[in-house]
Order: structure tokens, then sequence, then C-alpha cells
């Protein structure tokens, strides 16, 4: 893999990971799953509720370029802790090799918590989709930087037909041809995924680029309760943020905190109200 950056290796290794996996749990087992046939939960809707702040509070336990950065998290405790905070949304890392995640994870997390789950992982097939439903996922994720624009539709409609919500995530203005009608969520990730360096400025620079009528967040990078405010003020509906709070020993905690400052700062500056997409 000598000359490839993180996100190919990354790929390189999932799609063989995925052709292993289909031969170990063929897709007829995962329809046996108890989550296979439950409804899911929308993380659409509960963006837009005027009573959260739209923090999909994300649980990783390390990650290429921060390596480990909370190995012995629980799950139990971080999930419901978050939503107990305030919280909108799970994300939930599902990759082993990289992020140290498993799909263990985020089936523990549905059955502590009644809330939409991302399962966060990086979809390159059709199998992956059925695996997501088959452990409690509610939406999956979809880069279109790694995928094609054909690739994408063509995923994020077999995933409407699980009843599985999708999240587009985008990185720039040429991606955004990869939005189609089957995409409920457009994601803005701030983080470049094949140098991991962030700049909270892609979210600003794409916002407009993206269609009125997709619910929007902002992806990596977001640090402060001002940052919130900001984004927004540029219409987006969600803030997914993971290391600022899974480095603490305590994510649940540090989450609740930072929900907090939020919540007081939009009292101090109503002003900076979000222009909600319908």
């Amino acid at each position: 893999m000598n000359g490839m950056n993180i996100l190919d290796k990354i790929i390189a290794h999932k799609r063989s990971e995925v052709d292993e996996r289909k031969s170990l749990y063929p897709t007829k087992l995962l329809e046996k799953s108890i989550y296979f046939n439950s409804p899911v939960v929308s993380l659409k809707k509960y963006l837009l509720r005027e009573d959260k702040v739209g923090i999909i509070a994300e649980i990783k336990r390390k990650s290429p370029s921060k390596g480990v950065i909370n190995q012995h998290v629980s799950i139990e405790r971080t999930s419901i802790g978050y939503m107990q905070a305030g919280a909108s949304a799970l994300s939930i890392l599902t990759d082993t090799e990289f992020f140290g995640g498993k799909n263990e994870d985020l089936t523990l997390a549905r059955k502590f918590n009644y809330c939409p789950i991302l399962r966060k992982d990086f979809t390159v097939d059709e199998y992956q989709i059925v695996e997501a439903k088959s452990i409690g996922a509610d939406a999956i994720l979809l880069l279109a930087n790694v995928l094609s624009v054909s690739e994408v539709k063509e995923l994020a409609k077999f995933a409407n037909s699980l009843g599985l919500e999708v999240v587009l995530e985008l990185r720039d203005k040429e991606e955004t041809k990869s939005i189609n009608e089957f995409i409920d969520i457009v994601g803005v990730n701030n983080r470049n995924l094949k140098d991991f360096s962030v700049n909270l400025n892609q979210s600003f620079q794409l916002a407009d680029l993206i269609p009125n009528q997709f619910v929007m967040i902002s992806e990596s990078g977001i640090d402060s309760a001002q940052n919130i405010l900001d984004l927004k003020k540029a219409g987006f509906n969600g803030f997914l943020v993971g290391e600022k709070f899974m480095k603490h020993s305590r994510p649940e905690v540090a989450c609740a905190n930072f929900i907090k400052e939020i919540k007081a700062l939009q009292i101090d500056k109503p002003e900076k109200a979000s222009k909600q997409k319908v």
C-alpha cells in the first residue's frame, strides 16, 4: 500500500473486510436479527427538534490521526449519559482496524437508548447497509469522495428501501454533484480524510451550495459553543462532535457541559438563531 494516503488504505482494507464478512455472516443470517424489521428512529426529525441543540455525540476509541483517544470507554454509560446530557443523536464508530470500534458497540448502545443512531463507517457495499440495519442503526454514512455519483445514488436508494436514513458527507464543491433524492441529510466534514487536517471554514464555504430542502450537519473540528452558534447561523442543524468529548475520562460529562455552554450562549445571543431548513 505504498504511496496510498490514509483514506485509500482504509477503503482498501474495508473492501477486503467486507468480502470476508460476506462469507462469515451471509445476508440471510443478518436479516434474522431482531433489529432488522424494527422501525428506525429518524435522525432528521431529531435534528430539527427545537428542544435540542443538534449535537450528534460520537463514541470512538481511536483514530488514524490521534491514535488512542479513549480505549476503555464504557459504551453503556457513555451512550446513556450522552442522551441524558441532551444530545440529539449518537454516532458510533464500528470500524475496528483504524478506529477501534465494532458492531457490538452500536448494538449495545441500541439496547440502552431510544434515539437515532448513526453507524459511522466506510460504506462501499450494499452488504454493509444490511449489516447496519441488523445491528440496530437508524442511519448510515456515505462518503462522496470515495464513491462515484452513481454509487452514492444506488447505495442511498437501497438504504432507503430498508427504512434507513442516509447522511451524505461532502468535502468540496465538486462533491455536491452526489446529492440526490435518496439523501436525507448532507454533512460537511471539516477534516481532510487524506491528511486529517481540520478547517471549520469547509462548512461555511459549502453551506450555500447545499439545496435548502436538506438538513445539514457539520462534522469535525467543532470546539466551542460559539462555533455552534456560527454554524447555526449558516444554516446547519446538526453538529457531530467526538474527539472533544472522547478525550475526557467521562465523555458524557464533557457533552453535558458543552450543551450547557451552548444554551447559555443562545440566551446571551438570541440573534444567532438558526436558519432552519424545512
